[in-house]
């Protein structure tokens, strides 16, 4: 590791300079629309996706674009993004260029059949729909453009804040991923609700609601992400030698060698909350697929085939009202995280956390529809806490020179759980649940439970 440490030894590095709330609040702007798009995603691709054919057994399949395209794309961002320096910034080329196509994502997929046309509207491709196909092409673009851009907003956060406004740093980037959660995930009920536009959709297509919810979040996505990027000045290199020193040249190979050997060196702290962010993230992707379904099926009394329709689209709308309310929790909590790490500790506050997330995931199943809320109300605290408190106790480990490729290595235990659970999600839900992703909803909850455990082994004290 020691090409890892500063030559400079003699103390007379120039401190990183605190900034204000307002500048931090410009580092992380860009997440809001970033979020935005994002959960516009969680809370109807499956709904879209079911309505251009897929079936329960497919949708977990699916989603596995999206951790895929993060697996790969993070590190290798982090990585150039370490190693970038242009005019534009060493961050922010890959904001501009990740916002770009996560924008003609968001517009293109809910037109998937549209764009098939009437030639690929009766094909299929190894028994799945073209138009199904299609649709999965354009999440896939959605996908690896919220990792372009994601990865190097987290990194920004590590480049320009000292270590001691690392917490309120996170803390504010949660806050603005929380708004944009909560619009993205309200906007379709919002949308029939208070303008009028309907929720209903001919067989094969996506309502007009869901259609609209999706261009606004491709112009809310290009205009914040442009804010970031006009208010933000980042350090130049010699700006960093004077906070960091120079550091030794690494051995020349390839870039991914070089992620590899980074991999290979993960300080332990890193390695203890990878297991407790697989476990974590685990849960979350299971919430993502599955709740639509399991609402549908547990609280609608719908049977798992029925994938279109007015009630089917009523538990879809009703589902992203619940994710909003999830995430509006998490902005409230979002508030509180700082000030509670402070009283006691970033460890604990992160344990109980996950301990109400789990609590809430579990109780979609027991309590009746019209309480649902109160499921939400553990999960948003999880959620805030997953957004900041992993990152919080994970910068204090890091080389500065290196905070790009290593928190691009940290999404791998983001990604690596979806990709396993993308692939036995289904086959479980077919063969021991005969359909009812309900009860795959509470097993998701109990890997919340997991993690909040061994959230206990990482290295601090519960209370100061």
């Amino acid at each position: 590791m020691a090409g890892n440490q500063p030559m400079n030894t003699d103390n007379s590095l120039v401190p990183k300079p605190a900034l204000s709330l307002g500048s931090v609040v410009n580092l992380s702007m860009g997440f809001l629309g970033i979020q935005m798009g994002f959960a516009l995603q969680n809370a109807n691709a499956s709904r879209m996706l079911a309505n251009f054919g897929a079936d329960v057994h497919h949708l977990s399949w699916f989603w596995l674009v999206a951790p895929f395209t993060g697996l790969i794309i993070q590190p290798i961002i982090g990585h150039m993004g370490d190693n970038t320096w242009t005019r534009l910034g060493r961050r922010k080329p890959y904001f501009l260029i990740g916002a770009i196509m996560a924008a003609l994502g968001l517009i293109f997929l809910p037109n998937s059949n549209v764009l098939a046309g009437e030639g690929l509207q009766t094909s299929d491709f190894l028994g799945i729909s073209a138009i199904v196909w299609i649709g999965v092409l354009f999440l896939a673009i959605m996908d690896a453009s919220f990792n372009i851009s994601m990865e190097p907003f987290r990194a920004l956060v590590g480049d320009m804040l000292p270590k001691r406004q690392g917490a309120i740093g996170f803390g504010v980037q949660t806050i603005l991923i929380a708004i944009g959660a909560v619009i993205g995930s309200w906007m379709p009920w919002v949308l029939t609700n208070w303008f009028g536009i309907s929720n209903v959709s001919a067989e094969g297509t996506i309502a007009p609601n869901v259609v609209w919810s999706f261009y606004f979040g491709a112009a809310i996505l290009i205009i914040t992400i442009l804010y970031t990027i006009i208010t933000v000045k980042e350090y130049t290199p010699e700006e960093f030698k004077e906070f960091q020193g120079d550091i030794e040249p690494e051995p020349r190979t390839n870039m991914f060698a070089s992620i590899w050997r980074d991999t290979l060196s993960m300080p332990r702290r890193m390695k203890r909350l990878a297991i407790v962010q697989f476990c974590s993230w685990f849960g979350l992707f299971t919430m993502w697929v599955y709740t639509t379904s399991a609402v549908a099926t547990h609280h609608y009394g719908l049977t798992p085939d029925i994938t279109s329709g007015e009630a089917f689209n009523d538990a879809g709308d009703y589902v992203g009202v619940l994710f909003g309310w999830y995430n509006a929790f998490a902005l409230g909590f979002a508030f509180l995280l700082a000030p509670l790490a402070k009283a006691t500790s970033r460890k604990f506050v992160h344990f109980i956390a996950l301990l109400s997330g789990g609590l809430g995931l579990m109780s979609i199943y027991f309590l009746p529809q019209e309480y649902l809320i109160i499921s939400m109300l553990g999960i948003g605290f999880a959620w805030a806490s997953i957004l900041s408190m992993p990152y919080a106790l994970l910068i204090d480990s890091l080389p500065r020179h290196k905070m790009g490729v290593y928190m691009g290595i940290f999404n791998f235990f983001i990604v690596i759980p979806q990709i396993v659970n993308g692939f036995i999600g289904g086959p479980i839900v077919g063969t021991f649940f005969n359909d009812y992703a309900i009860y795959y909803v509470v097993f998701g909850g109990a890997l919340f439970l997991l993690a909040a455990l061994l959230t206990l082994r990482i290295r601090e004290p519960l209370f100061r």
